[in-house]
């Protein structure tokens, strides 16, 4: 029978013969129940007794009576070195005996000394990671990380079996278990009941319900965000050349399972002039490779508000990793890698960065976006840590008209009385966004007036209108000048 990652963990710190066992973890319930699924299966087929000791309830066996003198967490290590019997001993919370008594550290050493080659495990669960200096070398030390999609599946199997509507089917548990990927076994048992109010059944249909609890669950710690993304492709004008790539690299992202880690794309930089799309394509990408996109707020991350930011942008990353597959965006990446100093806190930052980008989990496509490009070090754009470096330019003339009916037709004007190629006359030099505020402006000055939109709207508004190519004329220079050698035009030809 296949078992999850958490329960091979622990199996194979008991086949090792290791003794002591430190399990990091806030989800009590979870390691209770991966440590029943464990000693069910004990060693060579043999079943091992589960004991069980809290401060509370002392340490008690399968529901019976907590025995006498394993009260204390003395106590309680007495007891494990008189059992003559093979078995698992798990000390919930035992960190605080551990950090206020000396003869506590010194009797575990003795347990230890006891358990060794007798097929006695004694495992320590704890919200709090604290190891001694005495007993650290003699301790294997695991994080448990979120649970798997098998965990998660059979966890989901047992919830809806105990629903009125019973068991979900199979295709069900493994679609919703994927989106509850990253989350604890208690978020999740939130998220499904969530999903199951009103009398829904499991399926597609509660799926928006799962993801709006998880949305609400990922968005609390403050640096990390779920984008709800209902962009695609078609939504956004021109860049051919980032479109067709885009395309490509689904196909293999699609087979990342299947194919060598080395073509399984890692993810995109797109850097450019403010305006021009590139916010719009991550969620396009997302919709694309059909995976939900999370979003890292640099600046939220170097505002000390959450921690230390080197330990706080690790964190993110790795529980990233745990939540994919997934798109992740890094907005404005330039704000907290722009720096190589080995000595300061970004540089460290950028150091782990560059690792974890060549390293990540095959499921997790980034997506970065950067604006004041010349800041970003050559280590950051060189090939190996992105499959792509684009510049997205201001939009070419035809780029302009398409930019002009998606606005146009996504907020239901008629453009069939349009000269869009007129347009562009008014509209050089204008980025994406001032396009889309040129439509905005014309639509609301016509419903102020309680009449459709004209041509004449969208002319007399843009020949008002200064754009940022001509306000900011030396620094687009400057961008362009920079990204010439170093970055693919995102449209397939130069603008003029």
């Amino acid at each position: 029978m296949p078992e999850s990652r958490a329960a091979r963990s622990i199996r194979e710190a008991f086949q090792s013969g290791r003794p002591l066992t430190y399990v990091h973890s806030p989800e009590e319930h979870r390691v209770v129940r991966i440590l029943e699924e464990v000693s069910r299966g004990g060693l060579d087929s043999r079943p091992l007794p589960l004991w069980t000791w809290s401060i509370t309830e002392g340490m008690c066996h399968d529901g019976a009576s907590p025995e006498a003198g394993a009260e204390t967490a003395r106590g309680a290590l007495d007891f494990i070195i008189a059992c003559g019997q093979p078995g698992v001993f798990h000390l919930k919370d035992f960190h605080e005996p551990l950090r206020e008594s000396a003869e506590v550290r010194r009797r575990l050493r003795d347990v230890y000394e006891s358990c060794r080659d007798r097929q006695k495990f004694v495992v320590i669960t704890s919200p709090v990671r604290f190891l001694p200096e005495e007993i650290e070398r003699s301790v294997l030390f695991l994080e448990l990380r979120p649970p798997d999609l098998l965990e998660l599946s059979e966890f989901l199997r047992d919830e809806t079996r105990r629903s009125a509507l019973g068991e979900a089917p199979q295709d069900v548990l493994e679609q919703v278990a994927r989106a509850l990927q990253g989350l604890t076994l208690d978020e999740c048992r939130y998220a499904l009941r969530r999903a199951l109010a009103g009398g829904r059944q499991l399926g597609h249909d509660s799926l928006p319900a799962v993801l709006e609890e998880k949305r609400l669950l990922v968005n609390r710690s403050g640096v990390i965000e779920y984008v709800e993304s209902g962009t695609n492709l078609d939504d956004v004008g021109g860049l051919d050349g980032l479109k067709r790539w885009l395309l490509e690299r689904r196909k293999l992202f699609e087979m990342r399972e299947s194919i060598s880690a080395e073509i399984v794309p890692k993810g995109l930089l797109m850097m450019g002039i403010p305006g021009c799309g590139k916010s719009l394509c991550v969620k396009a990408i997302a919709s694309c490779f059909q995976l939900p996109l999370y979003r890292v707020d640099m600046t939220e991350i170097f505002s000390g508000r959450h921690g230390k930011p080197e330990g706080v942008f690790v964190q993110a990353c790795h529980m990233m990793e745990e939540m994919s597959p997934a798109v992740l965006w890094f907005d404005e990446i330039e704000m907290g890698l722009k720096t190589t100093e080995t000595g300061g806190e970004q540089g460290r930052i950028f150091g782990f960065f560059l690792t974890w980008m060549q390293e990540k989990t095959r499921g997790l496509f980034v997506a970065a976006t950067a604006n004041r490009i010349e800041t970003l070090p050559a280590e950051m754009i060189r090939k190996g840590r992105f499959d792509e470096v684009f510049f997205v330019d201001l939009p070419l003339e035809d780029e302009m008209i398409e930019i002009f009916r998606i606005h146009l037709v996504r907020r239901n004007v008629d453009i069939s009385k349009f000269n869009l190629s007129q347009l562009t006359q008014f509209t050089a030099g204008w980025t994406g966004s001032e396009i889309e505020q040129c439509v905005v402006s014309a639509i609301t000055r016509a419903r102020l007036e309680d009449r459709e939109v004209r041509e004449s709207d969208l002319i007399g508004i843009a020949a008002k209108q200064v754009p940022l190519s001509r306000t900011m004329k030396e620094q687009i220079s400057r961008i362009r000048g920079w990204a010439f050698e170093r970055a693919l035009r995102a449209s397939p030809q130069k603008n003029g």
